[in-house]
Order: structure tokens, then C-alpha cells, then sequence
């Protein structure tokens, strides 16, 4: 059937605390602990299609955005993905000290 791909097969990491992994792909003026990366290794195997559709997805359902792309020697393929991180403060006021 046309237009659909089977799911690929990659090995995913999540890196929440990136302080000890070195050579990020970070915008202007952006600490390290502003992000949370997701590195996506693709195996040689894999369809241009099948890698597509799965960054597709991230992109639009996990609000991720496409930071970098690395090619090996293999064939293989490692994407990595960035998200801001928001820290929201509380907007109520301190309760009164007695």
C-alpha cells in the first residue's frame, strides 16, 4: 500500500541532564540545562521514508525540533533533537507573615 512505512527501528536516548555530554547543538546565548535532547541512532537499514515519518511525528506530537544531523562511514545516522524546557513561576502572591 502506497504511502505507508513500516516503523523504524532506531535506538532512542532522552538526555535531561546534558551538563556531561559535550558538543551540543545549542542556539546563541543558550545554557545547556535550557534544553532536553533526544538522540535518535538510525541504523544503516533504514528507509529514507521510515526516518522521515518518524521525525515527522516527534516534531508535530512531541513538540520536538530537529537540531543536528551526523552520517557515518556505515551508512548509520544520528539525529538529534532539542526542546526548550519552560520553568513557569507562581504568579500568587506570598501569604502575609505573622
Amino acid at each position: 500500500m502506497p504511502g505507508t512505512h513500516e516503523p523504524l527501528l532506531a535506538q532512542v536516548e532522552h538526555v535531561r541532564d546534558p551538563r556531561r555530554v559535550r558538543d551540543l547543538p545549542l542556539e546563541e546565548g543558550r545554557a545547556a540545562e535550557d534544553y532536553e535532547f533526544q538522540i535518535i541512532t538510525v541504523p544503516r537499514s533504514s528507509s529514507v521514508g521510515q526516518v522521515r515519518a518518524a521525525l515527522t511525528d516527534e516534531a508535530e506530537y512531541g513538540r520536538w525540533e530537529h537540531a543536528r544531523t551526523r552520517r557515518y562511514l556505515g551508512g548509520g545516522r544520528k539525529v538529534w533533537l532539542r526542546r526548550r524546557i519552560i520553568r513557569v513561576q507562581s504568579t500568587l502572591g506570598r501569604p502575609p507573615t505573622v
